[in-house]
């Protein structure tokens, strides 16, 4: 396997797994950051020592701008995307009667909005009939989507939600253009979301309790789903959403 990944927020959790994961299968990788500069130059040193070409892209997707920057930042140091994940995302924990619709623009703007703007910019270089040669993008989801999510969780199972329907019909519009979409919907993982909100010992205990295999999911095993998804080996999957939950 080999070629060019964008990973959206790729600076810690399921982001950094990714790349890094990524990176040891063959694929030089930009990775994408909005503050942790610190983080992400450690994660390129990681997918450096795995003997592939890795940069770090300060960016905040949810300015159309700045996606437009970080593909061209790709373009000029690695080449052309060939695979896409949208990782970056927000949680706001809050009951909708006590919602600030600022805050509310802001989870969608990252959620969705981004993942719009850098599908459009992925698709422009992996077209084929933009004088591309193909290529995949992979969303990354949540089972929240399916039933509304954690309690005060609502805005965000709602984005996500949306992200499952952008996946379908994107799918659908570009597969005749050599790109496939998938979406990666993980359940409770341990990355640094829950630490903001119900605490990462709170998110063991739920998933101790909720889960069919009775543990929560470690990053790094959606990590081997959705570079997975990019590789030759899923070269006839397309519009398809993957829960990787545990059997919550």
């Amino acid at each position: 396997m080999s070629g060019v990944m964008i990973v959206t927020g790729g600076s810690r959790g399921i982001g950094a797994a990714i790349a890094q994961k990524a990176a040891e299968t063959g694929f030089d990788v930009a990775v994408n950051y909005a503050r942790a500069k610190d983080r992400a130059e450690q994660v390129v040193a990681a997918v450096e020592a795995a003997g592939r070409r890795g940069i770090a892209v300060q960016a905040d997707v949810s300015r159309e701008e700045e996606v437009v920057e970080l593909f061209r930042q790709c373009d000029a140091q690695l080449g052309p995307c060939t695979a896409l994940v949208n990782n970056a995302a927000i949680d706001y924990e809050t009951s909708i009667a006590d919602a600030e619709m600022e805050r509310i623009r802001a989870v969608f703007d990252l959620n969705i909005m981004s993942v719009f703007v850098s599908a459009r910019e992925a698709i422009r270089r992996m077209s084929t009939a933009r004088g591309g040669s193909g290529g995949v993008i992979v969303n990354i989801g949540s089972i929240a989507s399916r039933y509304g999510g954690l309690p005060g969780d609502v805005v965000y199972a709602a984005s996500k939600g949306a992200l499952d329907s952008f996946t379908l019909g994107l799918s659908r519009e570009v597969g005749p253009e050599g790109i496939r979409v998938a979406c990666v919907r993980p359940g409770i993982t341990r990355t640094e979301i829950f630490e903001a909100s119900i605490g990462i010992e709170r998110a063991i205990e739920l998933a101790e309790q909720q889960t069919v295999l009775k543990r929560i999911c470690e990053p790094e095993e959606v990590a081997n789903l959705a570079v997975w998804m990019c590789s030759e080996e899923a070269s006839y999957v397309t519009t398809v959403i993957y829960d990787i939950g545990g059997g919550r």
